[in-house]
């Protein structure tokens, strides 16, 4: 039986949001594959995620299983049949990870002209930020592609355009971000009061102090949790899923809550 994930909370106060206050729950990183997070489980989560109320809820990519993972793959269209149910006033946002590219067939069978969690977000209560931005009352959100991807060797995505996803957004806007590499907040230093990402799984496997899984440039400096320089805060979530091996330790699968409010 997958193992439920706790719900762990973030409070988010900085001098570059001005607007209402947020409640955010983030989704990252699902990789449905059976048995170890198969669809009846993520509707699990969908369910409690629902019951948190949030305002918004953010969910910055990894649908798709790891190729390493042994297992009984979902298509895309039953990973997003259970999230249609989220439900948020301010709505329901995804972006795609580096696993949605290099583990999508039709992606790789199309030179990357197509893709197929893409297609199956189409049309649906989800909305895929795709290198954009939407306002939401006021303020802004935006979402980019991962910035990994092409293929399975994680070669920089050529889809990933942060300069269009911030271009609608006017100079000092309350902006939050949707990124799935954390390490996109720290090259790039966005302009958002706060930025989500997952991607990291926490590190998947701790030990002590010591995070050795973790897929990122800045090793663990930005593995999990909450970050702030400059009043601009990273919130990476450690996600439900696996890569590689479906064991987590000292970092169990969670449901992130953000509070968001002004100083």
């Amino acid at each position: 039986m997958p193992r439920d994930p706790i719900v762990l909370r973030h409070e988010v106060r900085t001098r570059r949001w001005r607007g209402s206050a947020l409640r955010i729950v983030v989704l990252s990183d699902l990789h449905v594959i059976s048995p170890w997070t198969p669809i009846r489980h993520i509707a699990r989560v969908v369910d409690r995620a629902n019951a948190l109320s949030p305002d918004l809820i953010l969910m910055p990519g990894d649908f798709l299983a790891d190729h390493n993972l042994v297992g009984r793959r979902a298509e895309p269209d039953d990973i997003v049949a259970p999230l249609q149910e989220l439900s948020a006033p301010l709505g329901v946002f995804a972006t795609l990870g580096n696993h949605d590219w290099a583990e999508c067939a039709l992606a790789r069978s199309t030179g990357n002209r197509r893709n197929s969690m893409r297609e199956a977000f189409a049309g649906g209560t989800v909305r895929l930020l795709d290198n954009e931005a939407v306002e939401l009352g006021g303020a802004w959100l935006a979402g980019v592609d991962s910035i990994r991807g092409e293929g399975r060797k994680s070669r920089p995505n050529p889809k990933h355009d942060l300069d269009a996803a911030l271009s609608p957004v006017p100079e000092g806007a309350d902006l939050i971000l949707m990124a799935h590499e954390p390490d996109l907040w720290a090259d790039a230093a966005p302009p958002a009061a706060l930025t989500v990402s997952g991607h990291t799984h926490g590190g998947q496997i701790v030990l002590g102090n010591w995070r050795p899984l973790t897929p990122s440039r800045y090793g663990q400096r930005y593995a999990h949790g909450l970050h702030e320089e400059d009043g601009r805060n990273l919130v990476v979530s450690g996600g439900i899923g696996f890569t590689a091996i479906p064991v987590r330790i000292g970092v169990p699968p969670e449901i992130t809550l953000i509070e968001l409010s002004g100083t």
